[in-house]
């Protein structure tokens, strides 16, 4: 249930924010005032080589500022970023190559022989569905947890079947990307998981980002339903690589922060155009590719789990970034629109 809040009642809350700037508590306001009480939002905005937090809880129909920056959220797709990260590294390490077949990697063939590479899955021009024939759709709560080594092997080998031809489209892919994870990890003789830890987490000193919700403890944010129910935390097993990464907004910011330091040569690759989606859009390694307001390249994606929504932009060539972290579920248009205010004002 939304609804419109008596304009004195605005007043009061835009107020209770007056340490923010009033143009940014407006902004956050207008974005978050019909969310359900418990919300919660917290930003990072970077520019001019500073970090700004703004921090939002909603409790008793009011919205109060937060100091959330080190709480703990599910950021859902934009794990796909990460992904997309760890192969580049590998890339730079001459451990493999943009265009090396997966196949490789597995004891047995694919379904009529169907050559996919890991180019084409951070990309999502491999032809895959979103999701495998044999996931369990029923399972919302935990949609995830159970599609394991035997279920993508069952798949790869009997029921794989390309929905586009492989590098003529880029179609939106978790199966794809949770693919690239999980054989990442393969081709090393480790889990993605680990391999997260040591190529991303590790260098880039992100220390509260994890790979499970478990022992997190009061630093990790509830996530909610839109109506404001609790939920639960989705667990990865295969597909991690998809959407498994739970992190702060603190943390984000420090990922964000590497990819204007052109040393970093694996993050300038996740960068550069891989694919012409549309007029509007490239895509990279993961990240796709807009154009800000004054018509410098965006590098955005955002995430969504059954508890959680984000949304994260990146302006290289200027050095600002927006990050958004919820712990309300399916209002990513919402979050999405305030990421993209919030950037294109910084401009």
């Amino acid at each position: 249930k939304t609804y419109e809040e008596p304009k004195n009642n605005q007043n009061n809350t835009i107020s209770m924010l007056s340490n923010y700037p009033k143009e940014i508590a407006e902004i956050i306001f207008s974005s978050s005032k019909d969310l359900p009480n418990n919300a919660q939002l917290s930003i990072a905005l970077i520019k001019n080589g500073k970090t700004n937090y703004y921090g939002m809880i909603k409790v008793n129909d009011t919205l109060k500022p937060a100091e959330n920056q080190n709480k703990i959220f599910e950021i859902g797709s934009i794990t796909k970023v990460f992904t997309s990260t760890v192969l580049p590294s590998l890339v730079v390490d001459q451990k493999l190559k943009l265009t090396n077949p997966i196949n490789t990697y597995y004891p047995f063939n694919f379904k009529n022989n169907t050559q996919i590479t890991f180019k084409s899955l951070a990309n999502h021009t491999s032809g895959l569905p979103r999701l495998p024939e044999n996931f369990d759709l029923s399972n919302d709560i935990n949609p995830y947890q159970n599609y394991g080594k035997k279920e993508i092997e069952a798949y790869l080998k009997n029921l794989l079947q390309l929905e586009n031809p492989p590098l003529k489209i880029s179609d939106y892919s978790n199966l794809g990307a949770g693919l690239l994870g999980y054989t990442l990890g393969l081709s090393q003789n480790t889990s993605f998981q680990k391999l997260l830890q040591t190529k991303i987490f590790d260098k880039y000193n992100m220390t509260s980002s994890f790979t499970s919700a478990q022992n997190l403890g009061s630093q990790l944010v509830k996530g909610l339903d839109e109506n404001g129910k609790t939920v639960s935390n989705w667990d990865f097993d295969v597909l991690f690589g998809g959407g498994g990464i739970l992190s702060t907004t603190e943390d984000l910011t420090k990922f964000a922060n590497a990819q204007f330091n052109p040393n970093n040569t694996e993050l300038a690759l996740t960068r550069k155009p891989t694919f012409d989606v549309d007029q509007q859009m490239k895509i990279g390694l993961g990240w796709h590719i807009l154009k800000s307001d004054n018509g410098k390249d965006l590098y955005w994606h955002n995430g969504g789990t059954g508890g959680y929504s984000s949304s994260m932009a990146i302006n290289v060539e200027q050095k600002i970034a927006v990050i958004i972290l919820s712990n309300v579920a399916d209002i990513n248009e919402d979050v999405d629109d305030l990421c993209f205010e919030l950037i294109n004002k910084a401009n």
